[in-house]
């Protein structure tokens, strides 16, 4: 397994590491619980370094993306990031990633840590244009710091006034003293936050001069941040999306572009025509939790989908959970029935974000 070039400093913090998808990474520090509220209330930092990041360059990347991905890249603008997908042929989704732009012939794509090996050889098998592709991921490192306070602790730390970044937008700039830095308003919380991409021989003075701050972050592990994304419905790869489902069943139709030209163009408007199924939230009425792979039946149970995601909120201190369900059976409020071992455990369809 790969250790990530903070992973001395995770353990000298007490964290709890784990196996993820090959990478040694910290699964929690001080607790969920105390984690979540950090970021939801606070600030806290995440160290995301198992993301991926490939460049695409040359004077055809942008005919090249459109090709490739679900969102109109034509909309992109430079210093603006987008959300997007890859999808193969039929419209399933291969990964959903970050795409940052930064000229006409300069993107750089963030893809999923279990995905990254898999999204090169996807670009690659399609590259017949005049493009570029670099797969980059070994030599940065990721930063998340998210939470209320976010922008407070930043701003202390940066050359630059990044109080006017807009949402999805970025900068390179100096922070702690270490040039080319790109700060991105984005996150995966929910939260006002920001992403800090650099090389691996600057994460290391990054965390410390973060954690130096009087603002006093907290060290967040990713069962924090998974529970902060199950919050605001926020899809899993893996988990609630996968090469078997599509984006308009998994609510990303407000990033699938159905009129441009593309390797899947021809099967976007019959994905979009024949939704059988959707994902949606659900919330159990009785006590018992809602894991993933569990069954979902409706009253005259009939099985109507399976659970994609679930746990206990830490916020609202109810269990949570996503799951696909058949179409008729998709109205907020629908009485439902989750299969707990041998036990049908009455729940709801409900709107999300479970976390407003």
């Amino acid at each position: 397994m790969k250790k990530l070039k903070l992973y001395n400093i995770h353990t000298q913090y007490g964290a709890k590491m784990v196996d993820f998808h090959g990478f040694y990474m910290p699964i929690q520090y001080t607790g969920i619980r105390e984690e979540t509220d950090a970021v939801r209330n606070r600030v806290g930092v995440f160290d995301v370094s198992h993301m991926g990041q490939i460049y695409i360059s040359g004077k055809e990347s942008k005919k090249f993306l459109q090709h490739l991905t679900s969102n109109n890249v034509d909309l992109l603008i430079n210093g603006k990031v987008q959300y997007t997908c890859l999808l193969n042929i039929d419209g399933g989704i291969i990964d959903d990633l970050l795409l940052y732009k930064f000229s006409d012939d300069s993107y750089m794509m963030v893809v999923n840590a279990s995905n990254i090996d898999k999204d090169y050889d996807w670009l690659q098998s399609f590259n017949n244009f005049d493009v570029t592709i670099k797969n980059k991921s070994d030599d940065m490192s990721l930063l998340a710091v998210q939470g209320p306070l976010s922008l407070e602790l930043i701003k202390k730390l940066t050359i630059d006034d990044i109080s006017q970044l807009k949402y999805y937008s970025f900068i390179k700039s100096t922070i702690a003293g270490i040039d080319n830095v790109i700060i991105s308003r984005t996150g995966y919380t929910g939260e006002l936050g920001f992403e800090l991409y650099v090389k691996n021989s600057d994460i290391v003075p990054l965390w410390k001069a973060i954690f130096a701050s009087n603002i006093s972050p907290l060290p967040i592990g990713l069962a924090a941040r998974d529970a902060l994304r199950l919050e605001k419905g926020y899809c899993l790869y893996g988990n609630d999306i996968n090469e078997d489902t599509n984006t308009f069943e998994a609510g990303l139709s407000w990033i699938t572009d159905i009129n441009k030209q593309s390797i899947f163009s021809d099967n976007l408007s019959e994905n979009k025509k024949n939704i059988n199924r959707k994902l949606v939230g659900i919330q159990l009425t009785e006590k018992g939790i809602a894991r993933k792979g569990y069954e979902v039946y409706n009253l005259n149970e009939n099985k109507i989908g399976n659970v994609t995601s679930g746990s206990i909120s830490p916020t609202l201190n109810v269990p949570i959970s996503l799951g696909y369900i058949s179409k008729e059976n998709t109205t907020l409020g629908t009485i439902i029935l989750i299969k707990i071992r041998k036990k049908f455990i009455k729940a709801k369809v409900v709107s999300i974000p479970f976390v407003k």
